[in-house]
């Protein structure tokens, strides 16, 4: 029984063009289900889609699209092609709350397609599917293409260059396909710097070369090589090319060209100034969870890698030899987030694959996914009886992440316990899958829509505008983009994230008010304390966890003397404001 619904759901042996036809809308209709639901109801959120979301409808009510900025001052941490994207959904949507989503959704989507064909040649129809459906409900992946964040795009041109490059070293000669690769690579590096991650499968490749290793392309002509090399600098000329170009003619092109090449990439990688972590951190506290339900599945697969290897097989050396790769690079690099060995993650399902047919008719796997689907379920049940019992605790929570979390919990326990009856230990993985829809489905339509009125920024920007005087300047300090976002009069600032030297940025602000009597600024409580505890303060309550404040009058006499009046920065939001 357990066998044939399995067989049943991938519909094996079919090897027609009708089955992959009905594997691509599955496959699509699955991925709307849990990756589209909810987009046009919520804002962009803090800490990057404000930032990402100001910088494209700036770009696009501006028609200054070389160089992004924040509220006027130049943006330098990521290359500009994640902003083109996005500002082109803007245009043919005309609709931020969509567009600013659309980049990931149809990155996220356009990976499975790629997963599922790239298995599919490389073993058969039920490998292809069984991969993009791991992928597909991986947590990371799902997750993450959920957000507006650059690393759903970068992993669209990783996963590109990677198919591209396997189908010519492992399925060709195919050079087209090689180019495709190295081009994908290139648009990778102008989404973000690591796009080249695609070209780690170069050195396994070289290095796997005994003859015992197969499938091996044979008869390929060595001229041709440079075709791959020649298509990343033609890719990453499109936008390197005109904005050197120009910084030749332009200081401030040239300041960005130098901050963006150099600190940006080299600088951030060897000496990071945020998110430090220990070489260990991914391999201990990223990939057991957020790659799950594939890390749960290791101990059955490592055992089938190693004989691939013993027997091999240049498949998956080369997959799992890149996985090691990328792992490995991040590792080394003293600053660390969760979502840069996102890239890993398609080539873990591509490498599982020819396995998890297998796997998924083991009763010891099965029951292995059911364990983890009520361990999940009967958290969130005692997590919403904690809340409940403790309710110091449940308001603590509520401040914190700004939404009553009793119901959600209790909602994802009981859909949890309901779909554990009625899978059974059998049915584990089909279980997972239910628990992990179900609890996408409730952050989209109940999490986010209650949530969103707080973390938008249009809620504090209300406040603000009920208190300021419309007749009077206004000045920010340590803003957030989701204020700048949500203004709707002209304000000006001190410069975007000077976070690393905010006591000179509230004196530059200090010398700023103390110009005219008919000014005032938005402060956080920190810059108050630096420079305004003498002036006349309002407060604005809470926001993103800091206290703001609305100051006027006469600053610190000791900050003015420090200010800068050429650390100054005028925005006015667009006149064609676009929802």
């Amino acid at each position: 029984m357990q066998a044939s619904w399995i067989q049943n759901l991938f519909r094996v042996g079919d090897t027609g063009a009708r089955a992959v036809r009905l594997d691509l809308f599955w496959l699509l209709g699955l991925g709307l289900l849990l990756i589209a639901t909810g987009i046009g109801l919520r804002d962009p959120w803090p800490a990057d889609e404000p930032r990402f979301a100001l910088i494209v409808r700036d770009m696009v009510a501006t028609g200054e699209w070389l160089l992004p900025r924040v509220g006027g001052d130049v943006y330098a941490d990521k290359p500009p092609l994640y902003f083109w994207i996005m500002g082109l959904s803007l245009l043919a949507t005309g609709s931020l709350r969509i567009a600013f989503l659309l980049p990931s959704l149809l990155s996220g989507l356009a990976c499975l397609l790629l997963v599922y064909d790239l298995g599919r040649r490389l073993w058969n129809r039920e490998t292809g599917l069984a991969a993009a459906l791991a992928l597909l409900l991986s947590v990371q992946f799902v997750w993450q293409v959920r957000q507006a964040q650059i690393d759903a795009t970068l992993l669209f041109w990783v996963v590109l260059g990677l198919y591209g490059l396997v189908r010519h070293l492992l399925l060709g000669p195919a050079w087209r396909w090689y180019a495709v690769g190295w081009a994908a690579a290139g648009f990778g590096v102008i989404t973000k710097g690591v796009g080249f991650l695609p070209l780690l499968i170069l050195i396994p490749f070289a290095a796997l070369r005994g003859p015992r290793w197969s499938p091996r392309v044979h008869g390929t002509s060595v001229g041709l090589w440079f075709v791959g090399p020649l298509a990343f600098l033609l890719a990453v000329s499109t936008w390197l090319v005109p904005m050197l170009l120009a910084a030749n003619a332009d200081p401030t092109l040239a300041a960005y060209r130098d901050e963006i090449l150099f600190h940006q990439t080299v600088g951030r990688y060897t000496d990071a100034w945020h998110h430090r972590e220990p070489f260990w951190y991914f391999i201990v506290e990223v990939i057991p969870g957020l790659w799950l339900p594939l890390t749960l599945l290791l101990p059955w697969l490592v055992p089938r890698w190693r004989k691939a290897w013993q027997a091999g097989d240049l498949r998956i050396g080369l997959l799992t030899s890149w996985i090691v790769l990328v792992v490995l690079f991040f590792s080394f690099s003293s600053g660390k987030r969760g979502v840069y060995i996102l890239p890993a993650l398609p080539a873990v399902a591509l490498a599982s694959g020819p396995y998890l047919l297998d796997l998924m008719q083991r009763r010891s796997v099965q029951r292995a996914l059911f364990i983890l689907v009520a361990a999940i379920a009967a958290g969130c049940l005692l997590g919403a009886v904690y809340v409940q019992i403790r309710p110091a605790q449940r308001l603590e929570l509520l401040a914190s992440y700004e939404i009553d979390v009793f119901g959600p919990l209790l909602s994802i326990g009981i859909a949890g316990a309901l779909i554990c009856a009625f899978a059974r230990p059998a049915r584990g993985a089909l279980a997972y899958a239910g628990l992990l829809a179900a609890a996408l489905l409730t952050v989209s339509y109940w999490v986010n829509p209650v949530m969103n009125s707080t973390r938008s920024g249009a809620a504090f920007i209300k406040r603000v505008e009920q208190i300021d005087d419309p007749t009077a300047e206004l000045g920010f300090v340590g803003f957030k983009e989701q204020y700048l976002l949500n203004v709707h009069r002209p304000i000006v600032h001190f410069g975007h994230a000077r976070w690393r030297d905010a006591d000179q940025e509230a004196a530059d602000a200090a010398l700023w008010l103390s110009g005219s009597e008919h000014r005032q600024l938005v402060v956080n409580d920190s810059a108050r304390q630096l420079c305004f505890g003498e002036a006349a303060a309002q407060s604005l309550g809470m926001a993103n966890r800091i206290e703001w404040f609305v100051v006027r009058g006469e600053p610190s006499a000791t900050c003015v003397a420090r200010g800068n009046a050429a650390a100054l920065y005028r925005y006015a939001p667009p006149s064609r404001v676009i929802d």
